[in-house]
């Protein structure tokens, strides 16, 4: 039996899954075939290629689920190939197949979340790569994908709809999962949103240090996130002159390329159970 099952934690991620993925839903439903044709932001990536990959992805995820549930070892995909072929082979879907699929791919999700026992969300899963992680971060990872690939649509909707929940936890887990032996910045210095206000006195909130090599650089959390996400060209994220106060501005000029993103599909050593102050 779970210790500790903080069921106002799962409650809050369910909660905004469900925020997202209908602001996902509605944007999906706004687009055209020919919008659907149209490239994304993503290198090579239609928004039909978004579109077919988040509605496997809920698949996936049931599948993680479904682990977690029976204790037999479900894998997410088959594999990498076939993962990518069924992207490119329902790519070109018209845009109303697109909304039916991703619609009915969210109803089985939210089901498979619903009907998981207690006990199963401490399960250990694991997605295409390591570490294994417990059922209950596959909420964080269903939410990642809908925020991100929201964003890469170019429909509207970007970074600045992020919930601030959102940027917080996004940030917290990159952290976690930091890839210091190929970082391309010493240290993150995270400001108050108010400092575009008042750019003469930043407020600190935050500092990463012992990132890597390569400089010091600053931002707010919802810029410096779309920047190491990639969903930026690094507006808003300035370099921070080593001896000098940080003077914000717009951002982006000089930036080093941002580290690699993601490495790891979870961080390592997860607790079986949502930590409360998990952000």
């Amino acid at each position: 039996m779970m210790k500790y099952l903080d069921m106002t934690v799962l409650a809050a991620l369910r909660a905004e899954l469900a925020s997202a993925t209908n602001q996902l839903l509605a944007t999906a439903a706004s687009l055209s075939d020919a919008d659907v044709r149209a490239p994304s932001l993503l290198p090579g990536w239609t928004r039909g290629h978004v579109l077919a990959h988040l509605a496997a992805n809920a698949d996936s995820y049931i599948s993680l689920l479904t682990w977690a549930r029976t204790g037999v070892r479900t894998p997410q995909y088959s594999s990498y190939e076939s993962r990518a072929a069924a992207i490119e082979a329902h790519a070109a879907r018209p845009a109303a197949l697109h909304l039916t699929q991703l619609e009915d791919g969210a109803a089985r999700f939210a089901a498979a979340v619903r009907d998981l026992p207690d006990r199963a969300w401490s399960a250990r899963v694991e997605g295409m790569r390591p570490p294994p992680h417990p059922a209950w971060y596959v909420l964080v990872r269903r939410l990642r994908e809908v925020g991100f690939h929201h964003v890469d649509l170019a429909a509207g909707y970007g970074p600045d709809d992020w919930p601030d929940p959102f940027v917080r936890r996004e940030l917290h887990d990159c952290r976690a999962s930091w890839p210091h032996d190929h970082g391309t910045v010493s240290e993150i210095v995270l400001l108050s949103p108010s400092s575009h206000r008042c750019p003469g006195k930043p407020e600190v909130v935050a500092r990463w240090r012992g990132l890597g090599d390569g400089p010091a650089v600053a931002g707010t959390p919802r810029d410096m996130l779309a920047w190491l996400t990639g969903r930026s060209s690094g507006e808003g994220v300035s370099l921070l002159p080593v001896g000098q106060s940080f003077l914000p501005g717009p951002g982006g000029a000089g930036l080093p390329p941002p580290p690699p993103w993601l490495t790891m599909p979870a961080p390592a050593d997860l607790p079986a159970t949502p930590p409360k102050d998990y952000p």
